[in-house]
């Protein structure tokens, strides 16, 4: 099978290139470049370019009718970033997704898989959240996505194109043969403050420490980037079996019980010679307690369960990280 992954240069969209490889599939990556490495197309049919480019799409299809199937990863997801600067978020997330779908549409192609985000979720009173749960995105990021979701359940009603968006929260780790991962050197994620923590020698600070959690500190849904681009290639493969009743569907992407941020702590100490201290602060001005999702559709309709720990999610992250640079430069 033939996939254009847009967004193929990034930490998403490269993972689920390198898990179609191995499967023996051929991913076709579009990538602008903005936040996606150049490195991690290395070995694969790359074009740089915007998703709304109709040249470029033009280019792509015409040197490779046979592609079945789209996966779409290409997305801004800072989400401070999207509170200042929410046109542009607006207008990249949105508005280049739009055009995208329609020279889809043009082009004949009727699969696309839609890599979304559990963030568009009002958490219920244990945390979690499935498919059924309401929807209260909390932030621009959030809101495009779902305003995107919204727009897919539109077009498909009124166009032969056929959406699966793929919902998870908090991806970690990286490609298991260590040709992907996180493309910063410093993410901005509890990870990422756990990794600078124990580089500098500092604590850590948990910020909310009287949620009515089972421990009292927010709660997560940590799901190793390689379990969630297995998921992505399973939806691929059976792709046509998901829409018995219309042309859009959502399956969650998530462990099933979520990991507090004590947990996440100790999971992190686990695997690093010297320990991380913590420090107890109050929550911070639109902190929440945080959610997981219940991933029951993803095991009834596509045989998928997330198989990596926490543990080995953040020990595939700091082995990343140790060759990063010999990699990226």
């Amino acid at each position: 099978m033939k996939v254009l992954i847009a967004g193929g240069a990034g930490f998403i969209g490269s993972t689920v290139a390198s898990c179609l490889i191995d499967a023996g599939h051929q991913p076709v990556i579009l990538d602008n470049l903005v936040t996606g490495r150049r490195e991690f197309c290395e070995g694969r049919p790359f074009y740089e370019g915007d998703i709304a480019d109709p040249a470029i799409l033009d280019r792509i299809f015409d040197e490779h009718p046979d592609i079945e199937s789209v996966v779409h990863c290409a997305a801004l997801i800072v989400v401070p970033d999207s509170v200042a600067r929410p046109i542009h978020y607006y207008r990249e997330n949105v508005a280049k997704t739009l055009e995208l779908v329609d020279h889809l549409i043009a082009k004949g192609v009727t699969r696309l898989v839609f890599s979304s985000s559990a963030s568009i979720y009002e958490p219920n009173d244990e945390f979690s959240v499935d498919e059924s749960s309401a929807l209260a995105a909390q932030s621009p990021y959030a809101r495009t996505k779902l305003v995107v979701e919204q727009m897919l359940t539109d077009v498909t009603a009124a166009t032969p194109l056929r959406v699966l968006s793929l919902r998870y929260f908090n991806p970690i780790g990286s490609d298991p043969k260590m040709r992907t991962g996180l493309q910063v050197p410093s993410p901005s994620h509890a990870l990422g403050k756990l990794i600078e923590a124990h580089r500098e020698g500092v604590p850590f600070n948990i910020t909310g420490v009287d949620y009515p959690t089972r421990d009292g500190s927010g709660i997560r849904d940590y799901v190793h980037v390689w379990d969630l681009a297995g998921a992505h290639l399973r939806a691929l493969e059976v792709f046509d079996s998901l829409f018995a009743d219309g042309n859009y569907n959502v399956i969650n992407l998530g462990t099933g019980t979520g990991t507090t941020v004590r947990e996440f702590v100790d999971a992190f100490n686990e695997v690093v010679d010297q320990p991380v201290a913590v420090v107890e602060a109050p929550r911070r001005p639109g902190d929440q307690a945080g959610a997981y999702t219940r991933s029951t559709r993803a095991a009834d309709l596509l045989d998928w369960r997330a198989e990596h720990t926490v543990v080995e999610g953040i020990r595939d992250t700091l082995a990343w990280f140790e060759q990063r640079d010999k990699i990226l430069g």
